[in-house]
């Protein structure tokens, strides 16, 4: 990475910057606002189950493993967008 521009470094961290502030607002929303109004979620079902119970037992839980991968794939385009992805 020390063979690239200041302004190519400059523009890679503000991409890496946004994806990681949209990560952090998407598990701030499935960690505590879901759970914050799990008693309003319950009136509608999932499977069977309230949506608040099923969202603080196995949602949150999906949507956080579907957010990690989502998560390397953003980023290794990014880098690749860059130049700077690691080689296989």
């Amino acid at each position: 990475m020390a063979d690239i521009t200041p302004e190519v470094r400059a523009a890679h961290w503000a991409k890496t910057k946004n994806l990681t502030i949209i990560v952090l607002v998407l598990w701030f929303i499935f960690s505590f606002v879901v759970h914050w109004y799990a008693d309003a979620l319950n009136a509608f079902s999932f499977l069977g189950f309230p949506l608040g119970f099923y969202m603080a037992a196995q949602g949150s839980l999906i949507i956080f493993v579907v957010l990690i991968f989502w998560l390397a794939n953003r980023q290794n385009k990014i880098d690749e967008e860059f130049g700077v992805a690691e080689d296989n």
